[in-house]
């Protein structure tokens, strides 16, 4: 039996609103969904679909699982990200390879935003 990761999936307030700040940022359309929930991506998509769940309770501690976003630019990752609707925590970590900026969306799930450096020559 082959096993596969085919999605993640996002507990949401407001369904309609986490999944369109992600459609944006990461340019993924909505596929087919059921009542309540938004699915990013289609059953068989190269990458795996994001799907938002709607719950009754909000966000009220730090996430146990978060996506890694990885931009070109961060200066303009962390401005499409606020322009969303999003917002900084105003944690930055500096590596060798890159660095680590941490987001919110727009329910306060936090997530990276990754712009790692050229390998030098």
């Amino acid at each position: 039996m082959a096993n596969r990761w085919s999605g993640i999936t996002i507990d949401c307030h407001d369904v309609e609103r986490v999944a369109a700040f992600w459609s944006a940022l990461l340019d993924r359309r909505p596929g087919p969904a059921d009542p309540g929930w938004v699915y990013l991506g289609q059953p068989g998509d190269v990458l795996p679909r994001l799907v938002f769940q709607g719950v009754p309770e909000r966000k009220t501690v730090k996430n146990r699982l978060h996506l890694d976003v990885q931009v070109d630019d961060i200066a303009a990752g962390i401005a499409q990200v606020l322009e969303l609707g999003g917002s900084e925590t105003g944690e930055r970590h500096e590596h060798d390879a890159g660095v680590v900026v941490i987001m919110r969306d727009v329910e306060d799930n936090e997530f990276c935003l990754v712009q790692y450096y050229e390998p030098a020559a």
